[in-house]
Formats: C-alpha cells, sequence, structure tokens
C-alpha cells in the first residue's frame, strides 16, 4: 500500500514536472519572442527615405544597438533611429497619419516648419496628446524648401531623448546633387554612465541625510523631470526585467539641474564610432550634407580633406557663401546646417567632431570614395576656427533693419537660478507659465533681443511658426548674408537682436531647445490677439507640452 502509494504520487510529480517544465518552456520562447520583436530597430546609416504625401508613422519601443556591443532601449518612429527620413518637394502636400503603440501619449512637432497652427503638435495648445492605440493625421502644405526636422513634443526632453526624431527634407527642384546625405546627430547616455551616477547620487544622499537634510525625497517628487534620458524612461515604464532599470534607481537619477557629462555616447544616425556606415561617394560628383543636431549639447563638426560651402543655415539659404575649409561647424541643439563640396580629392575621409573629450570618437564618419582604400587620420583634437555665420556670404536686401519701426520691442533675460532647492532656467526671472507672452496682431513687425545672464549654459532659442531674421550680435550688425533662422544658440554673456512678422496666426510656444532647460521654465508663448482656436484641450489626456 505504502509503495503503491509512492508510486502514485512519484508518478503525479513527474506529470507536474513536465507541465511545469512546459510552461517554463512557453514563458521562454515568449520572452525570446519579445525580445526578437524588440531588437528589430533600423540602425543603418541613413533611414529609410519615404514620400511624406501619403505615410504612416508609428511610435513602438525597441532596442537600438549603438554599436556591437552596446545595446539602448529606445522608443522609435517605424523601428529607425532616427525616423524616416520624410521628403517632398516644393508644392506637395504633406499627409502624415502618427499612429500610437506605446503606453505613453505622443505627438509630432515640425521644427522648423512654419506649419498651420493645428498642425504643430503640442498637446494642451493645438492637440491633444496621441494616446496609446490611437491616430492623428498631420496635413499640411510644403511651400518652402529646406533641411526640417520631426519629433514628439509630448514630454519632450524625454521622449525626444528616448529617439522620438526623424528628419523632414522639403526638396527644391531647382537643386541637383549627385549625393544627398543627411545626419542627425545626438547623444546618450550607457548603462555604464547611468549605474555611475546612480552610485554618485546615492553617496550625495546619504552624506545629506547625515548633515539632517532630505532633499533627495524633494527631487525625487518633483514634477520636473529634466535629467531623464534614455535609459531613466525606460526604468518610468517598468521595463527593468528587459535591461533598463527599477524606480528607485531613476529616482535617485533626478539631480539638481543636469550634468550632460553623462551623455556619454555620441552618435551619428543612431550609431557611434566605427559603427557608422559610410558615406559613399565617387570622384567628381556634388555633394550635399545635412546636419541636424537633435539632441542637448552643441557639436562641432570638421569635414576633411575637402573644400565646402556653407550653403543653409536652419534650412534658409545663405546669399553668395564662400568656399572654406578646416573649420569646425558648430551645430547646436535644434539648428541645422546644409554644406555642399565637389568629391575632387579620392580617398578615405572623416567627417568628425572635435574635442579635448573622449565621446566626441564616437561622433564620426567617413566620405569613402569608391574604389579607394587610402586611410585618412583623425586630428579630433586640434582646435580649429570656428564657422562664423556672421560674417560669411554677401549682404542682400531684407525685410528688416536694425534702425526701422518695429510694432513692438521684447527683451528676453535668458538666465539660470535657483528655485524651492532646484535649478529653474528663466525668462526675465520667470519660469514657465509665468512667463511674459508675446501678444502680437497678423502683420505686426516685432523685435526681440536676447541676452544670456547665465554663467556656463548655452541657450538655443527656437521659435514655433515662425523665421526670424539675426540683426546684430553684440551691438555689430550682420556683416555677411542675411541670416534666417528658426533656432538661435545664444552662449554666456552675448546679445543678439533678431526680428520676425507676425504671419502665421496661432498659439506659438518661444523657447529654450536644451529641453531640460525647457522643461525647468525657460518657455514663453507667441499670441495673436485675433486668432480663435476650435480647439479645446481634454483635461484627461495627459498633456505634457514640454
Amino acid at each position: 500500500m505504502k509503495f503503491t502509494t509512492f508510486g502514485l504520487m512519484a508518478a503525479l510529480m513527474v506529470v507536474l514536472a513536465g507541465c511545469t517544465d512546459d510552461q517554463a518552456s512557453k514563458e521562454s520562447s515568449t520572452a525570446a519572442l519579445e525580445q526578437e520583436s524588440m531588437v528589430k530597430v533600423n540602425t543603418v546609416m541613413a533611414s529609410p527615405v519615404v514620400d511624406a504625401k501619403a505615410y504612416t508613422i508609428i511610435a513602438k519601443k525597441g532596442m537600438l544597438p549603438v554599436h556591437d556591443d552596446v545595446t539602448l532601449p529606445v522608443w522609435s518612429f517605424n523601428q529607425a533611429i532616427p525616423g524616416p527620413e520624410l521628403r517632398v518637394q516644393v508644392g506637395d502636400t504633406v499627409k502624415i497619419k502618427l499612429q500610437n503603440e506605446l503606453e505613453e501619449p505622443v505627438s509630432i512637432h515640425w521644427h522648423g516648419y512654419p506649419v498651420p497652427n493645428a498642425m504643430d503638435g503640442i498637446p494642451g495648445v493645438t492637440q491633444d496628446a496621441v494616446a496609446a492605440g490611437k491616430e492623428f493625421v498631420y496635413e499640411f502644405k510644403a511651400t518652402i524648401p529646406g533641411t526640417y526636422w520631426y519629433h514628439s513634443h509630448q514630454d519632450s526632453v524625454n521622449q525626444l531623448d528616448m529617439g522620438l526624431y526623424g528628419s523632414f527634407v522639403v526638396e527644391d527642384p531647382n537643386e541637383q546633387y549627385d549625393r544627398d546625405y543627411t545626419l542627425m546627430l545626438d547623444e546618450w547616455m550607457s548603462q555604464t554612465a547611468v549605474d555611475s551616477a546612480s552610485e554618485e547620487k546615492r553617496e550625495e544622499e546619504g552624506h545629506a541625510a547625515m548633515e539632517g537634510m532630505d532633499h533627495g525625497k524633494e527631487m525625487q517628487e518633483q514634477s520636473h523631470s529634466s535629467d531623464m534620458n534614455h535609459d531613466e524612461q525606460q526604468a518610468a515604464d517598468g521595463e527593468h526585467e528587459e535591461g533598463g532599470m527599477d524606480h528607485s534607481k531613476m529616482n535617485m537619477m533626478k539631480m539638481e539641474g543636469h550634468d550632460m557629462s553623462m551623455y556619454d555616447l555620441y552618435t551619428i544616425n543612431g550609431r557611434t564610432g566605427d559603427s557608422t556606415s559610410k558615406l559613399m561617394v565617387k570622384e567628381g560628383e556634388k555633394v550635399r550634407l545635412r546636419l541636424i543636431n537633435a539632441g542637448y549639447i552643441t557639436h562641432r563638426m570638421h569635414l576633411h580633406g575637402h573644400e565646402f560651402k556653407v550653403i543653409a543655415l536652419d534650412g534658409q539659404p545663405v546669399n553668395s557663401p564662400a568656399t572654406i575649409t578646416d573649420q569646425a561647424l558648430a551645430i547646436a541643439p535644434g539648428e541645422r546646417i546644409d554644406i555642399e563640396f565637389v568629391a575632387n580629392n579620392p580617398g578615405s575621409w572623416w567627417l568628425e567632431e572635435h574635442g579635448s573629450d573622449e565621446r566626441v570618437k564616437g561622433m564620426r564618419t567617413l566620405i569613402q570614395y569608391e574604389g579607394e582604400e587610402a586611410a585618412d587620420r583623425s586630428n579630433a583634437d586640434e582646435v580649429l576656427p570656428e564657422f562664423d555665420p556672421v560674417l560669411y556670404g554677401k549682404q542682400a536686401d531684407t525685410k528688416f533693419a536694425l534702425k526701422q519701426n518695429y510694432d513692438q520691442q521684447v527683451h528676453m533675460d535668458l538666465d539660470t537660478a535657483m528655485k524651492d532647492g532646484e535649478m529653474v532656467y528663466t525668462i526675465n526671472g520667470k519660469v514657465f507659465p509665468d512667463t511674459d507672452r508675446i501678444s502680437v496682431k497678423k502683420g505686426e513687425k516685432v523685435m526681440v533681443t536676447f541676452v544670456n545672464q547665465s554663467m556656463t549654459e548655452d541657450h538655443p532659442m527656437h521659435l514655433h511658426g515662425h523665421f526670424f531674421q539675426v540683426l546684430s550680435k553684440n551691438g555689430k550688425p550682420l556683416q555677411g548674408s542675411p541670416m534666417i533662422k528658426d533656432t538661435l544658440n545664444v552662449r554666456p554673456g552675448e546679445t543678439y537682436v533678431v526680428a520676425f512678422e507676425a504671419d502665421n496666426p496661432g498659439d506659438w510656444m518661444f523657447h529654450c531647445h536644451d529641453l531640460h532647460h525647457a522643461s525647468a521654465g525657460m518657455v514663453t508663448d507667441v499670441q495673436y490677439k485675433d486668432y480663435k482656436s476650435n480647439y479645446v484641450p481634454d483635461p484627461l489626456a495627459g498633456n505634457k507640452p514640454e
């Protein structure tokens, strides 16, 4: 009887073990399939070039191999980092459907392009953020050629950091190039940097606790999340089981201010260092490079072995560009610089960032002539003269001048301050939403003076829905080509005077495009007095315009 009972129990244990093994096998297979689906993120040098007259963009999660040894959790548009390169020609109608397969709401802002206000993609201002499982269609006419880009403007300091961006090019049919490459510059945090920052934060909080201080909890509870990066946002979604961090690590990373040194991986089109794809050319070809800074750090790029011309700033043409060589092109967050060169020096030549940090070695790619093997040498640690657009090109007739009548003049002191124990970024001593809004009527001409009073922080100021003309720098009128831009980097101690015409009715953001600064207060609005919107924000939509 004991033997029979034992035998039955043993048999039952075998069956149960088989079921357990089968369940474990199923779970393992499911996890493997999930992991396989996560890694299918397009990381080719040039993102897919697609026709933006009718196209669907899907926001979803993925894993990005920035290097053979480094893979990062990301959010992407159509499983590409950058997202698909959207191209149309002047006169085309852009029609983009955004579908959201993320758990968080998203949007698309058309950076630099003066779309109708309802298409600007600002949650709570022009539309509700697109919720999980929902979609939104953006439609507008493309009439102004140039290099632009698109990115999420929902909680943008984090969502852009996660990878939700891509390029948008409006082609001029009168411009012809043998090669036309778009390069999106960005910076990321590796897991090593995240772990290092977490350990440093733990030590700081421990020391503070010993002194009877309790800033740690205060910083964890702040809604300001300017220090969150790609890995932190992954943790915020509770994905630590897939390689991200848990909530305790994420909270420890929310430091006062933000430490840009923690971005230790620099990328071009989602790849770093030797993993970047080569830019192939043939001798005699005319080549255009569109450089877009999608990150939060200014990058100084150097083209080896060739003379070149800077033909556009923020997508707008430079008048009579001169041929230059061996100058560093400083591209601030949100800015674009287009250059043109003739491939007349066969070999293999670096396009690389210059600087003293080890991380700049990641931001480089090769201009590779077909059939050539000669290798170029990097000189990234050399200090090069910096390209100065104020002196470049030739003057021409313009819409604005320093000495003319303006309907209003606006002054913006850009500064850094401590408020309630945290770092904030101010306009005239105020933080958004308490900053002074610019109220205009259609047709008015507005002069704006930027003064950067921060000791160490650059402020790349970006105006939605409009271009502005740069009139002077540090009290001196521009001597070169008229400079038409939508994003202007104002360095510490600098003063710029710009002007724009109120020619696009709506409610438009005007903010620093180091989005850490914007999320911590450096935002204002340009509001048209005579504009009426039919949009009514949904209080339950979770809109986060910055």
